[in-house]
């Protein structure tokens, strides 16, 4: 296992000052959302070669791998216009990756809270992109990775193995937080749910998130410490001794508290 972070819950830092205070805080691994974690980098447009270079330098010389290049797009909108962007984006991220050295491109597949309805209207016009992006992907010979969350059209192991099977290319490949599948927790067992998620699509994953939390009164999402929210990692812990080259990203990182979440996940490895 590799100790990863959501490099923006740090903050926007200039690109050395950033690899300094991870590499401080003890991380081997991290996920960057270029316009989110550099000072100067509003927005996709302000991404520059130079930029790209600088960080390549910084990270390798801290010994913390780029493990996703995040380009969370839109990509099952059924808007041609807003869902175009999204592909060409992350077409660009693609090329970015190669220059940064990052294992790979990751992104959600929707923006959107949808109901179930929705969730099927909006599936084919994900596939078509997903196709799309597999194909550039198997171009440029570089690799991107979906992530299921629940309430997206990418909603659940069974349909995400569906569509791995569909998509048929060995450079797409999963992130996986364990948090956004389990919509319910109060309906499932979590060490029978895990087993079935780690041998459907376990060899597909390439990336794990990790983040816990509560459910509020009207059923609202509440973040917590790792360990003190619902979570039950024993079968986590097992499977990932399967995998220790994994990258395991906390997300929802309060640097005020790192200390207690860096703790955790170095006990997962033991």
């Amino acid at each position: 296992m590799k100790l990863g972070v959501r490099a923006h819950d740090y903050g926007k830092h200039e690109v050395d000052v950033l690899a300094d205070i991870l590499k401080k805080e003890g991380y081997e691994a991290a996920q960057i959302a270029i316009p989110r974690s550099f000072a100067g980098v509003e927005g996709f447009e302000d991404i520059s070669e130079e930029l790209l270079y600088r960080m390549k330098e910084a990270f390798e010389a801290r010994n913390i791998e780029i493990a996703v290049l995040s380009c969370y797009q839109d990509l099952g909108n059924p808007d041609d216009e807003i869902r175009g962007k999204a592909v060409d984006t992350f077409k660009k991220y693609l090329y970015y990756s190669k220059l940064v050295g990052a294992r790979l491109v990751g992104s959600e597949t929707s923006y959107a809270h949808l109901t179930k309805l929705q969730k099927h209207i909006w599936f084919p016009y994900m596939m078509d992109s997903l196709k799309r992006l597999a194909e550039e992907a198997e171009r440029q010979d570089v690799w991107m990775a979906i992530e299921p969350v629940a309430w997206h059209p990418l909603e659940d192991v069974e349909t995400t193995l569906e569509v791995l099977h569909e998509l048929g290319s060995d450079h797409v490949k999963l992130i996986f937080d364990l948090a956004n599948v389990l919509e319910r927790p109060d309906e499932i067992n979590q060490p029978v749910y895990w087993e079935k998620c780690f041998s459907m699509i376990g060899d597909y994953i390439e990336t794990i998130h990790l983040k816990d939390f509560t459910v509020g009164p009207k059923g609202e999402y509440q973040p917590t410490l790792l360990g003190e929210g619902i979570m039950d990692y024993e079968v986590f812990k097992k499977w990932l001794k399967t995998r220790p080259d994994m990258p395991v990203m906390r997300e929802e990182m309060n640097p005020a508290t790192a200390a207690h979440d860096l703790a955790f996940m170095r006990k997962l490895m033991q």
